[in-house]
C-alpha cells in the first residue's frame, strides 16, 4: 500500500521516543473512549440514559466517551462495563513487551460506521 504523506510525517515523529510515547497513551484513551461510546450504542442507550443506571451525571458518561478524558477509575469503569453487560480487563506489561507490539497492541473490539463509496461513485450503506 502506497505510504501518504502523512504516513511518512507520522513514521518521522514517531522516532523521537517522547513524541512516540504522548502518541500511544493519546491512542490508549481513544481505545477506551470509542468503545464506552460503541457498547453504549448498540446497548440503544443515550448518554443520559446509561447515566442514570450508573447512578452518574450525564458529564460523567461524556467525558469517559471522551478522547482527551484520562481520569478513569476502574470502580466507574466496572459499574459502566456491568450495565453495558461487558468487562473491564487491564494489562500491565513490561515496557519491552509494549514497544515490541507497536503503537496498535490489540485489535479494536468496537466498530465506527463510515460509508464508503464503490467505484460507481456512489455511496454504499454502511456497515454494522
Amino acid at each position: 500500500m502506497k505510504q501518504t504523506n502523512f504516513d511518512r510525517y507520522l513514521t518521522e515523529q514517531l522516532a523521537d521516543p517522547a513524541f512516540a510515547r504522548r502518541f500511544k497513551q493519546a491512542g490508549q484513551a481513544w481505545d477506551v473512549a470509542l468503545q464506552i461510546a460503541a457498547l453504549r450504542q448498540r446497548a440503544g442507550l443515550s448518554q443520559k440514559e446509561l447515566a442514570r443506571r450508573v447512578k452518574t451525571s450525564q458529564q460523567q458518561i461524556c467525558r469517559l466517551e471522551s478522547p482527551d478524558y484520562e481520569g478513569h477509575s476502574l470502580s466507574m469503569l466496572r459499574r459502566v462495563a456491568r450495565e453495558l453487560s461487558a468487562r473491564v480487563r487491564v494489562v500491565i506489561e513490561p515496557e519491552e513487551v509494549a514497544a515490541a507490539t507497536g503503537v496498535a497492541d490489540t485489535p479494536a473490539l468496537y466498530r465506527t460506521k463510515r460509508a464508503r463509496s464503490s467505484r460507481s461513485g456512489r455511496a454504499e450503506k454502511p456497515r454494522s
